[in-house]
């Protein structure tokens, strides 16, 4: 089938969303579909995946998370995608993102074709963990109110945990529209392999000391913060346990707290570093750590973790529960003190905690590789497209 596809962000960038998009694009390309993508200007082209960009020079980089700027280049993008439907013709739209479902609705509208929505969280949710806006501001149940008639636009939707599942269904989507979508990964790539020493020396590890690994953005939202006021409690200081910490952006920011809070020298930040290294880079840890404190988006950085067969402490949230199940560490609470705690249980039980890591990786085998998500995708598509057909 031909699909258009939208994604409102500066896309390809090194972190779960992009990760996911790129998944499911290249999916749909294995089981014969032809696609384009409609993005921003910023960020790289992924070779198998025909782009088109916003044509606007000198707009190459763009901040995380929500914007000003991402309004002006929603508005420039709307032409970009009239134009390539008239050439494509599409017989389907996937969008990504609110504002991506929000400009397919109006190309599936014109052309009677199905509108799919990958959905990976609360847009007003969103822009409150950014703090784009403030939960006092009188446009926000405007906003809320945008978003959720946005959601009822797609005839099919695809929520990526089933906290985000649940939260659309009490938004009045009907069942029959929800396709729990899981992240996924490639467990060919992302898989068990010795650290190398050589990257350790590079980075500053020493080799008689546990690591810990974080991958993802660099945010409170995402638990950074608390994770390096975990670092600092007295708990994990007979560990002698390192952190490495990859991600973007406020690298400096996080790397002046680290110092504030007297741990810098057992933190190292490498800042963005390619998807297509991210195994190398994981593989010097001996435990992983989740600590996103977001209640209403995925969280796909476990997938790796569990592919490489890492040990995982996480915050007990639903999403994490969802992929984790038993086999993985949880905070009792949200708090530094108790993360720190965590961490320390699965450093002094390393053994059994690898033990779970390796059930962890063979769920990933078993239930999330782009395989999965790809005919998963590819059924729905057909149908509706059938079902839609004069």
């Amino acid at each position: 089938m031909r699909i258009l596809a939208i994604a409102p962000t500066g896309f390809f960038a090194d972190y779960g969303c992009h990760v996911r998009i790129c998944g499911h694009l290249q999916g749909l390309q294995t089981l014969g579909h032809r696609l384009q993508l409609l993005t921003y200007p910023a960020g790289r082209d992924i070779p198998t995946i025909p782009t088109r960009r916003v044509p606007l020079p000198g707009a190459r980089t763009m901040p995380v998370g929500s914007s000003w700027r991402k309004l002006l280049l929603d508005a420039l993008l709307l032409p970009t995608v009239w134009a390539a439907a008239l050439r494509l013709r599409p017989q389907a739209i996937y969008a990504f993102l609110h504002e991506g479902a929000l400009l397919g609705w109006q190309i599936s509208r014109a052309l009677h074709i199905p509108l799919l929505f990958d959905y990976q969280g609360s847009l007003s949710a969103e822009m409150l963990d950014h703090r784009f806006i403030a939960a006092q501001s009188p446009l926000l149940p405007w906003l809320q109110r945008l978003e959720v008639w946005i959601e009822h636009q797609p005839q099919a939707l695809f929520p990526s945990s089933q906290t985000t599942g649940d939260l659309l269904r009490q938004r009045g989507i009907s069942p029959q529209r929800l396709h729990l979508l899981p992240d996924s990964v490639d467990p060919e790539r992302f898989r068990p392999r010795p650290p190398d020493s050589a990257l350790m020396a590079d980075l500053g590890l020493e080799a008689r000391r546990p690591v810990l690994v974080y991958l993802g953005l660099l945010a409170p939202y995402q638990g950074v913060d608390m994770l390096l006021q975990a670092m600092a409690d007295p708990a994990l200081a007979p560990t002698g346990a390192q952190l490495l910490m990859m991600g973007f952006p406020r690298v400096e920011h996080y790397r002046r707290l680290a110092q504030q809070l007297g741990v810098g020298e057992r933190v190292r930040f490498t800042g963005a570093i390619p998807y297509s290294s991210t195994p190398r880079y994981l593989a010097l840890g001996d435990v992983a750590i989740a600590p996103k404190l977001s209640a209403t988006e995925g969280s796909g950085k476990l997938l790796p973790y569990m592919s490489m067969a890492l040990p995982v402490v996480a915050t007990d949230t639903p999403v994490h529960r969802q992929y984790l199940g038993d086999n993985g560490l949880y905070a009792a609470q949200a708090t530094a003190p108790a993360l720190a705690q965590a961490i320390r249980l699965s450093l002094d039980q390393l053994t059994e905690q690898r033990q779970q890591a390796r059930l962890l990786r063979k769920r990933v085998q078993q239930h999330y590789t782009w395989q999965h998500a790809a005919r998963q995708l590819d059924q729905v598509l057909q149908g509706l497209v059938k079902a839609q057909a004069p």
